[in-house]
């Protein structure tokens, strides 16, 4: 076969394109290493035994890279972590998310008495206030979908997801883009469907 300049630009690019998404990757344990000081609020495997700590386990790396460069850069304001990030490089926080990633979350109960009108909301959506459905974003499971950055849900505390939904809706939290996918689609609900759908995706599962 003959070598041209351009087959030679094609295989560098590709090598390159490898690379970068290796380093993307993260190395896991280093990553678990550095997430040593992350266990007394998230968990020793990224489970939090505490409802207002989010579980970072079986999240999509991705979406952790954004959520940690959004803290450490000031655009998603998170008391509990300020400063906690600033001594961390790309490298590290890469690590870090593929960690995570790669354990898996445990599993909550939604409140029974909630599952049906969650169930309809995350699903259907409501159509009478425009209020979009959740599966579009996080899919039929609470999967989410990792290389859109939109997170997984499933078995997340509920306590902890309904005070996202309210921080969205107020606009405490605005890291969800310039489309404000998340604001808009709170901005919709009332503190009764948040508690409802946020009690459904916490029982999720598989």
């Amino acid at each position: 076969m003959k070598i041209t300049f351009k087959r030679i630009a094609v295989i560098v690019g590709l090598v390159g394109a490898f690379i970068a998404n290796a380093q993307a990757a993260g190395d896991i344990e280093a990553g678990k290493a550095s997430a040593a000081m992350c266990a007394g609020c998230h968990g020793a495997d990224g489970n939090s035994m505490v409802s207002n700590f989010p579980k970072l386990a079986g999240q999509g790396a991705p979406y952790l890279v954004k959520q940690m460069n959004d803290i450490k850069s000031g655009a998603r304001n998170v008391v509990e972590m300020t400063g906690l990030l600033g001594g961390f490089s790309e490298v590290d926080i890469n690590n870090i998310a593929a960690y995570y990633s790669s354990v898996a979350t445990t599993g909550e109960s939604a409140n029974k008495d909630l599952v049906e009108k969650g169930e309809i909301l995350y699903r259907i959506g409501n159509p009478a206030t425009k209020m979009a459905a959740c599966t579009a974003c996080h899919g039929p499971a609470g999967k989410g979908m990792a290389l859109a950055k939109f997170p997984a849900l499933a078995g997340q505390h509920a306590d902890y997801i309904a005070a996202q939904l309210k921080k969205f809706r107020s606009g405490d939290r605005s890291n969800d883009g310039d489309a404000r996918m998340m604001r808009s689609v709170t901005a919709r609900m009332n503190d009764k469907e948040i508690e409802a759908v946020a009690s459904y995706i916490s029982g999720l599962r598989d």
